[in-house]
């Protein structure tokens, strides 16, 4: 799908076009996740952890207006050194950020976005946005969720993250029909935690099966996109109970000095990391490597399938 807008990394338009794996992977971990210089080794650390599962990473990002699939060291180093002075751009933003040639860091939806134009069909991150606690008043609801319901992109994730209502996150994919697979479980992880309680849609074994069933949802021509929550890996997996601990700690912190709206998650990531003593950081990079291998796993499987048909 050409767009006007859209550059594609020398190295990510020679996999696409010669049918290899590739992943594409978000910005806003790098600008607004992690402090520099962790967000630039977490980055790059993610997308050679995606090179040696067989695929090519394409982070995106937007800079000076231009959507960016794949980005070099040098702007990956630009976004860590800016980190929250460059704009979060959610779907809302995309077209005002590109009129006006900003810099934008992209969420969970942004970045589906932009890999479909772009032609990528999986994408590893963290965990995606959801229902935040509280919505039944608020209508806090994030724009990942409708993402997933109409962009044909499978997300791979360690869940919601845990700041989030679960529950209602569960039940928003559900009514507007987004698939939520576990791999190797039946339970959603819940991102720092590998147990919520709740159970996923489909448990899944293997990425030649999530492979596979990428592959079916498209051929029946289904809108929309398949949510993978894959579990933190057992000795990266933090106390659930001292984690929610943590998190009752950061909302009330949040309520007190009225912050809300695109501001809510990083502050309360940046919170609860402060709160654990920087152990919740240590957990986030590591399941976002975890989701990184598993995705490129995926993507090549995928297009092994593709190419013997």
């Amino acid at each position: 799908m050409y767009n006007s807008y859209l550059d594609i990394s020398p190295e990510v338009k020679a996999a696409l076009d010669a049918h290899k794996p590739v992943v594409a992977l978000e910005s806003t971990i790098i600008s607004h996740g992690m402090p520099y210089p962790k967000n630039v080794e977490t980055a790059l650390e993610v997308e050679r952890v995606i090179r040696e599962n067989g695929a090519v990473p394409a982070t995106i990002a937007i800079i000076g207006g231009r959507l960016k699939a794949g980005l070099t060291p040098e702007e990956i180093e630009y976004f860590g050194k800016k980190g929250t002075a460059i704009a979060k751009a959610s779907r809302r933003d995309l077209a005002m950020l590109v009129a006006r040639g900003q810099d934008g860091a992209t969420t969970v939806t942004t970045t589906m976005m932009i890999a479909h134009m772009a032609g990528i069909r999986i994408f590893a991150t963290g965990g995606i946005g959801g229902v935040h606690r509280g919505a039944e008043t608020t209508m806090d609801i994030s724009a990942d969720l409708e993402e997933l319901a109409h962009t044909p992109v499978m997300v791979i994730c360690a869940g919601a993250k845990a700041i989030l209502d679960l529950p209602l996150t569960l039940e928003y994919l559900e009514t507007h029909g987004v698939p939520v697979l576990g791999y190797g479980t039946e339970e959603l992880p819940a991102f720092y935690s590998r147990h919520s309680g709740l159970k996923v849609d489909y448990r899944v074994d293997s990425p030649e099966e999530l492979a596979n069933a990428l592959r079916v949802q498209s051929s029946l021509g289904l809108s929309g996109g398949m949510l993978v929550t894959n579990p933190i890996p057992e000795e990266y997996a933090m106390d659930g109970k001292g984690i929610d601990e943590a998190i009752e700690k950061a909302l009330c912190m949040m309520k007190e000095q009225g912050i809300h709206g695109k501001e809510a998650t990083p502050f309360l990531l940046a919170t609860v990391k402060d709160l654990t003593g920087g152990e919740s950081l240590e957990s986030n990079i590591r399941l976002v490597c975890n989701n990184a291998a598993l995705a490129a796993k995926t993507a090549a499987a995928l297009v092994g399938m593709e190419n013997a048909d």
